[in-house]
């Protein structure tokens, strides 16, 4: 028989997570001088994120303000003059697939020290249901703050694929996917205090939990909502009007930069509820990509395309290059692919596939240089041999 007396230490009790004591370590003083400015973001996120110049200084603005609401709460600044509280400002992203709107948070995420969490909207369901509760939004950010409470309080959330909750239109059965969890992520967008189990994603007995306000947590949502251009179209063409200088039907079905035009109407004809539109203030559209900013994406980022391939070859001391007609028709097959920066990939992993198999074969290749006629198919790469 076991000790009777010792059986209170092997039940296992809702824990919760104590918040780190600032005993243990001396913090370093965080001046407002630390905090690196908007225009000093945006030159980092240059560097990587090609085009989408708006969406940049959006992020670099709301990022920067961000970090001074938490100095003002960490520094006992707030309210010691005139009782002023900074509120944050919810974003909301909006553009097509492959225009790099989660590629320029994940950016945003390795540039800055700020804890930030990439959740994705499509696994939530309402609470009871199979699937990831509205907590584990949260509970990511905890983990990516190392379990600390108060840093994670002063964090970045980024919500993908936000337009897969949209409400669903002609169904009798129970959307628990849709707009019962923009009625439930209303709570955390506003402020609130939640209970988060602890490097787990479910609540239960044995998992230990903790407390986190989501007042000064920073909610950033993106989607591609598909179809929302058909929206705004029949939107606008039902302003045209005759006479001279009239909106004309034609002008509205060749716009290019159409979700530039989008209004809190339009998304709420998407499936959007007010509430949760109302938390988001802040809405920025990502632009199409065309032929010129996709060109530039394979050659100039950081981390490019074509970069990647280079080093690939350059372990097997071969250099590659690309003529600027290949460039070109990379780019003019992508844009009738229609599925943004992601088709060049595609595109380049089709035909570089017989130059990688080959390649290895004859130790005397030194150069390969990829033309226009190899990929239409009419032709061979270049090759030239060592000495």
């Amino acid at each position: 028989f076991s000790n009777l007396q010792n059986l209170n230490t092997e039940i296992p009790k809702k824990n919760k997570v104590k918040k780190k004591s600032q005993d243990k370590e001396a913090k370093k003083e965080f001046s407002i001088k630390d905090i690196p400015a908007p225009h000093v973001i945006k030159s980092k996120l240059d560097q990587y994120v090609i085009g989408q110049e708006q969406a940049k200084k959006v992020i670099a603005v709301a990022v920067y303000n961000h970090y001074k609401r938490a100095f003002c709460q960490t520094s006992g600044q707030e309210g010691a003059e005139d009782d002023v509280q900074i509120e944050k400002s919810n974003i909301l992203m909006i553009g097509p697939t492959g225009s790099g709107k989660t590629y320029l948070v994940k950016t945003l995420a390795n540039l800055l020290n700020v804890p930030l969490a990439i959740a994705d909207a499509t696994s939530l369901t309402e609470a009871g249901y199979i699937g990831d509760d509205i907590e584990s939004v949260v509970s990511k950010l905890l983990t990516a703050s190392g379990n600390d409470v108060e840093k994670a309080e002063h964090g970045i959330i980024f919500i993908d694929e936000i337009d897969k909750i949209a409400r669903k239109k002609e169904t009798n059965t129970r959307d628990v996917s849709g707009e019962s969890v923009q009625q439930e992520l209303l709570k955390l967008l506003e402020g609130s205090t939640v209970e988060v189990p602890v490097g787990a994603g479910q609540k239960n007995a044995l998992t230990p939990t903790t407390t986190v306000n989501t007042e000064n947590i920073l909610f950033i949502c993106g989607g591609a909502f598909p179809d929302l251009e058909t929206i705004i179209r029949e939107r606008l063409q039902k302003k045209s009007s005759m006479g001279f200088g009239a909106v004309l039907k034609d002008d509205a079905e060749q716009e290019r930069q159409i979700l530039s035009k989008v209004t809190t109407e339009d998304l709420r004809k998407f499936g959007m509820i007010p509430e949760f539109l109302g938390r988001l203030p802040v809405t920025v559209t990502l632009e199409k990509l065309n032929e010129e900013l996709l060109m530039r994406i394979l050659r100039e980022p950081r981390n490019a395309i074509l970069r990647q391939y280079e080093k690939l070859l350059s372990m097997d001391e071969v250099k590659l290059e690309f003529e600027e007609d290949a460039l070109r028709w990379i780019a003019e097959e992508a844009l009738r692919r229609d599925t943004g920066a992601r088709a060049l990939r595609a595109i380049l992993e089709e035909f570089m596939l017989d130059i990688m198999y080959e390649i290895p074969k004859d130790p005397g290749i030194g150069t390969v240089v990829v033309t226009r006629s190899y990929l239409e198919k009419k032709g061979g790469p270049l090759i030239q041999m060592r000495g």
